[in-house]
């Protein structure tokens, strides 16, 4: 950041008074610009005991498989952010179960949110940001060919507690960039 967006004069970075952490502050109008984590919501959706994934058409992680997830946006909740990234991305409806993980991933300042879902009719396709979109057996999921640790670790956890179909909600952190495999 470089121009405050109030006023439009330079800003700085320092730990402003009453702070611990340094913030761009404006040097004219001193108005503080906090910078804070975004939330990616998504669903696990599940038609006649197969997970619904997507293959990715945008970077990161292009041709990769993924969860629908994606940002919440501002006015909505973190439901509807998961149903909307679904619609959006595997052309899906989806019934909500509850809420499954929360992962908290510092080093790029997001927290990912997933919830359990089922697909309404079996219906899926591919959205724009998706080239295509597959039902999966648990032995056929593609383990080496997922985006990103979040959706790794979502899915394993998953996978645990459908077992013995005891659905808990998971709270994790990954701490560790990703590597070129798709793992943390």
């Amino acid at each position: 950041m470089k121009y405050c967006s109030t006023c439009g004069h330079p800003v700085e970075q320092r730990i402003p008074e009453g702070d611990n952490r340094h913030r761009y502050v404006c040097v004219s109008c001193e108005t503080i610009h906090y910078q804070n984590p975004r939330i990616i919501a998504g669903t696990v959706p599940v038609w006649e005991g197969k997970i619904l994934l997507c293959k990715r058409a945008i970077e990161p992680r292009y041709g990769y498989w993924t969860l629908p997830a994606g940002f919440m946006e501002n006015a909505e909740t973190t439901i509807e952010a998961a149903a909307r990234e679904t619609r959006e991305e595997a052309l899906a409806e989806v019934t909500i179960e509850g809420l499954f993980s929360i992962i908290d991933v510092p080093h790029i300042n997001q927290v990912h949110m997933f919830y359990r879902a089922n697909l309404i009719g079996g219906q899926f396709g591919a959205g724009e940001e998706s080239l295509e979109s597959k039902l999966f057996a648990v032995e056929e999921i593609p383990w080496d060919e997922l985006s990103f640790p979040t959706v790794r670790k979502t899915l394993e956890l998953f996978l645990e507690d459908m077992k013995t179909e005891n659905y808990q909600v998971h709270l994790k952190d990954i701490r560790r960039p990703m590597s070129a495999t798709g793992r943390a």
